[in-house]
């Protein structure tokens, strides 16, 4: 007996991956680009509530406006102050508009990138 398949069945390294492995890695990706897609829109969607919950002027004292302005300062903490305006509304507006666009622009990129490769 000299069968030099170590074991019957098996993917040798040398060989391409089959057609099922490649399934398998489109599908993976596919869901880790739909993650990156969801978490980003998730986050954006918490900023752009903030910001109309402001804009809205909504009750501060309130349990659901305090978290969503307390994630929407943890998701715009690089982004505080940058644009220091008179006008409240526009300030917060712009503080968090600007990060909830790079969110979508940069999730929904990433996204693209993994489902084209």
């Amino acid at each position: 007996m000299s069968n030099i398949d170590p074991v019957p069945g098996y993917q040798t390294y040398n060989q391409p991956p089959g057609p099922d492995r490649s399934v398998r890695n489109q599908a993976a990706t596919r869901r880790t680009a739909l993650t990156v897609c969801t978490i980003a829109d998730i986050a954006a969607g918490l900023l752009g509530l903030w910001i109309l919950l402001f804009l809205l002027d909504a009750n501060q004292a309130n349990v659901f406006v305090e978290f969503v302005r307390g994630t929407a300062n943890w998701l715009a903490w690089w982004s505080q102050d940058i644009f220091t305006m008179d006008t409240e509304g526009l300030r917060v507006l712009l503080n968090y508009g600007l990060p909830a666009v790079m969110y979508l622009l940069i999730g929904h990129g990433i996204a693209a990138r993994l489902n084209r490769a």
